[in-house]
This record gives C-alpha cells, structure tokens and sequence, in this order.
C-alpha cells in the first residue's frame, strides 16, 4: 500500500480526501499543522510516496515546508492544493521544487487522476506504455506495436507529456507548460502537433482524443 502525506488544515477536506484515496488503495497520513509538516519532511525517511500539500496552513505556510523537503530530497513528488488565486503562489510553488498544483475547489476525480500520474513519473521502470505505445525515456525511444516510431523533438515531447497523463485530459496551457518548457507555443501551434500525432497513431490501439473543455486525452483503445 502506497504511503501518502496529506498536510491540510480543513477538517471537512481533509476527511473527504483521506476517504477517497484510501478507496484508491493507499494510506493517507495527514497533518493539519504546517510546523508538524515541516518537521516531518525536514529529515530523511518520512517514507511518504508522494505529498499533498495546501499553501494556507496555521504553523507555517506550505512553501515553507515544501522548501524544509527540497533541501534534501528532490524526488518526492508534492501535489500543491491551494484555494489561493495568485499565480505568484503557484509559480512560487513549482520554483522551489513542486511537481504539480490543483486550485481549490477541484474535482476529486482530477486530484486521484494527478495522483496516479505523479506515482507513475516516480516509478523506477523506465518505460511508459500505454497499450501497444511505449516510450524508453532513458534513450527516448518511442514504439508502436513493436515498430520503432520516429517523432521530430517537438512531437516527442508532446506525445511523452501526453503519455505520462495518460487517462486524463490535458490542456493547452498545462501541455505548453510541461511538453514546451521556455517556448512559446501558442495554441494554434499546439492543435498541429496535436493533428500529426493522430496521423502517426492512425488506426493502433491508441486514440488521442479532444475532451470538450477539458483538454487533450491519450488512452489505449
């Protein structure tokens, strides 16, 4: 059973989430003091898999725990839950080492979707599959169906993105942020490669479908 860390201070939240993940089939620790987060994750061997972690804690605030973790541990992935509208907040967040980040209020079908995706990026097995698409990320190598798939640089970042959410939609602005870091990308650059890859995954048992105002989903078919 997988060991997460939950530090949020509403009761009511608190209790809905440790419910809901404990139906996904983890554990779910949680703490509702920023000074109790922060001494817990400050040292080696808080054995927790992944953090959730709200922003407006009593104690300290959580991008003070979150810097306490960094210091020593870079690969734990932290999932921030903030009600905060700022993008200050957010971009402060993912500066000092957070993985991902859900506004309040969310969905909780998002926030267990984001969680798998987290748990799979830290997964030591180096290739992603989704059904019969498998991607080496040590040697960035893509297959289709046991054929060697040869991608520009922009298409396999895209389509690694895609892969590491796969099961979910992505947005435009989430898929910018993580596939074109530092680029810009405007949408209509994004619908392109997007269009290419359908092509490319032509009738496989992997689809790369539109979700209405969601976003982008890869799933095997």
């Amino acid at each position: 059973m997988t060991l997460l860390l939950l530090v949020e201070d509403d009761a009511l939240l608190a209790e809905t989430l440790v419910d809901s993940l404990g139906l996904e089939g983890h554990e779910v620790c949680h703490l509702d003091d920023g000074e109790a987060a922060r001494a817990r994750l400050a040292v080696p061997g808080h054995g927790a898999a992944l953090v959730l972690l709200d922003l407006n804690l009593p104690g300290c605030n959580g991008l003070a725990v979150l810097e306490a973790l960094r210091l020593h541990d870079l690969d734990t992935p932290v999932l921030i839950l903030t009600a905060r509208g700022a993008v200050e907040d957010r971009v402060r967040g993912l500066d000092l080492g957070a993985d991902d980040y859900l506004a309040k209020p969310f969905a909780l079908d998002e926030l267990e979707a984001r969680v798998r995706a987290l748990l799979r990026r830290r997964s030591p097995d180096p290739q992603l599959r989704v059904g019969d698409l498998m991607l080496d990320t040590q040697h960035q190598r893509f297959t289709l169906e046991d054929a060697p798939l040869a991608l520009p640089p922009r298409e396999q970042r895209l389509l690694a993105c895609l892969m590491r959410h796969a099961g979910e939609p992505v947005d435009k602005a989430r898929l910018a942020e993580e596939a074109f870091q530092g680029d810009a990308m405007g949408d209509n650059a994004i619908e392109v490669y997007i269009h290419r890859l359908r092509k490319r995954l032509g009738h496989s048992g992997v689809a790369l479908r539109t979700v209405r105002g969601l976003g982008y989903l890869l799933e095997a078919t």
